[in-house]
């Protein structure tokens, strides 16, 4: 008798073709996020902090419905009518599930709002898929072109080794006093670490917070011109930026001057590329850091200064195609959020065709 029940209770939790689920219990801003069933997977049943649900397909569209508790306004409802810590765990019942507000057309207009807004998904999904694309092609242009395995034609020899403080000057950043008003809010870019891990860029334009010509002058901090390096060695090590103009960082940093010989996106790049090898050389107890003497004397491989501009090059074409990429799957997305809001909530309707209702 005890495995007949155990095995009705399997079989409840099986899932169908057509089936429904939404998170019942989790954080905040992921209670209430749904998923339609296409049967992808046989056999499969759903853990006890889902939800199971189905929907009349005579008066409702599944994709229609799919698509609508994706929307930005289910989305706040379910967060705001869940019980629980705000930070945490929080629940939402079956009652809530039940009486979450839909506005419904008629069945032959949800059929043509779904497929409208699916064909705006494949495109998003479409772009994702280049972007994922474009930087495995990156990074195996990255692998091939900074370890020398790949030449471009003209370019021959072995790569000399040198020191990274051969590259450039390497200067470490400061902090002014934090009890001196007058230290701060002047017209001096002070980068932190977070400003370079929150960039979705190579080059780096603004930052949090700044300082004045008083807090320079009393401190550490060095200002550094247009074209320098940041690189993070203290805790996210390897993080890194280039600078657009004169800047200056906190303490976290070893920076690079690069000279004349040298080419900084190439430095970039190889130092992304050979991350690894600085988190390596890193120590410390509380947090891994990297001293201004041992960042200097990391050896690698690097070719002529114009076989690095050529290789700085491609790998900047291959960054501004991705970039583009982003932008367009930014756009998408947008667009489909915006006529999403339309669709879903009548202020925009669409005309059905007598072909199409029947």
């Amino acid at each position: 008798m005890k495995n007949v029940v155990y095995t009705k209770k399997i079989e409840q939790s099986q899932l169908r073709d057509g089936d429904f689920l939404l998170s019942r219990s989790n954080t905040p801003n992921k209670v209430g996020r749904s998923a339609l069933f296409r049967g992808e997977v046989l056999n499969c049943s759903y853990p006890d902090l889902m939800m199971k649900f189905r929907v009349e397909e005579t008066t409702a569209n599944r994709e229609f419905i799919e698509i609508a508790l994706q929307s930005t306004e289910k989305r706040r409802y379910f967060t705001n009518s869940a019980a629980g810590s705000s930070s945490t765990m929080v629940k939402i019942t079956k009652g809530i599930v039940e009486q979450t507000p839909l506005i419904l057309p008629p069945l032959p207009e949800q059929q043509k709002i779904a497929k409208i807004l699916s064909t705006w998904g494949k495109a998003i999904s479409t772009t994702e898929a280049l972007i994922d694309n474009s930087k495995q092609q990156k990074k195996a242009l990255m692998q091939q072109l900074l370890t020398g395995k790949k030449r471009f034609a003209g370019f021959e020899g072995e790569w000399e080794e040198v020191m990274l403080g051969s590259l450039g000057s390497v200067h470490s950043g400061g902090t002014p006093s934090t009890t001196k008003a007058e230290y701060w809010h002047g017209d001096i870019d002070w980068i932190t670490p977070t400003d370079i891990t929150r960039l979705n860029s190579r080059v780096i334009n603004s930052c949090a917070r700044k300082i004045s010509k008083e807090g320079l002058k009393n401190s550490s901090a060095k200002l550094l011109p247009q074209g320098s390096l940041l690189v993070c060695t203290r805790a996210t090590i390897g993080e890194m930026a280039i600078t657009a103009h004169e800047m200056c960082t906190n303490q976290g940093f070893k920076n690079i001057i690069p000279k004349k010989d040298s080419d900084i996106e190439f430095i970039y790049y190889l130092l992304s590329y050979e991350k690894h090898k600085l988190i390596s050389k890193a120590s410390g107890s509380t947090f891994l850091e990297l001293s201004k003497s041992t960042f200097e004397n990391i050896k690698f491989k690097v070719p002529t200064f114009i076989e690095q501009q050529k290789i700085a090059s491609v790998l900047t074409n291959a960054d501004k195609g991705i970039g583009l990429l982003e932008k367009q799957l930014t756009d998408l997305k947008q667009e489909k959020k915006a006529l999403m809001q339309q669709l879903l909530t009548g202020k925009r309707r669409v005309k059905v065709d007598e072909v199409e209702a029947a």
